[in-house]
């Protein structure tokens, strides 16, 4: 893999680590049983990550929404597979990152308008200064300093970098 587009690593994989335990732990202190959504594909690595060290019970369902890193106005079609029923259930979103927190908003308004869930949460990597309120509880590692585009464990650029094990500043 060429790694032109890889800057500095703002997280590696020890600090990735310790930021999946940190939320583990803040989610089984607040529930017993949810439904896990994952965001895909970006949530994939992280959701691996995360629910292997949740103490309590889980069901597991997806759902997508293609946006551009960075875009606050995102309006692509949402798909939710629905496998599993949500309605009067704790549901958490995971996804590796709110960067504008456009598409997570969209997400948790269609899944609460749609669904009627007991609850949603989200959880997430990090965080990042600039982004938009979205008005449910949000389990995270830490806040970035400022919005530069970031990628890998999860995040692209140009559909590429997603598998890298940590999260690099994008170089163009």
């Amino acid at each position: 893999m060429k790694n032109e587009h890889v800057g500095d690593i703002i997280l590696d994989e020890k600090a990735i680590a310790q930021g999946v335990a940190k939320v583990a732990a803040q989610l089984n202190q607040d529930f017993d049983e949810a439904v896990i959504i994952t965001v895909v594909p970006g949530g994939i690595l992280y959701t691996a990550d995360l629910t292997r060290q949740l103490t309590f019970e889980i069901a597991m369902d997806y759902i997508s929404c293609p946006h551009t890193p960075g875009d606050r106005n995102n309006n692509s079609t949402i798909v939710f597979h629905h496998n599993i029923d949500i309605r009067d259930k704790h549901v958490i979103l995971i996804d590796d990152a709110i960067e504008s927190g456009g598409t997570m908003k969209r997400l948790v308004a269609y899944l609460q308008e749609n669904f009627a869930p007991k609850s949603i949460s989200v959880a997430i990597l990090f965080v990042k200064p600039g982004r938009v309120d979205i008005p449910v509880k949000q389990y995270y590692a830490c806040e970035m300093v400022n919005d530069e585009l970031l990628i890998g464990y999860g995040m692209p650029w140009e559909n590429k970098y997603r598998n890298l094990p940590f999260v690099a500043k994008l170089k163009h």
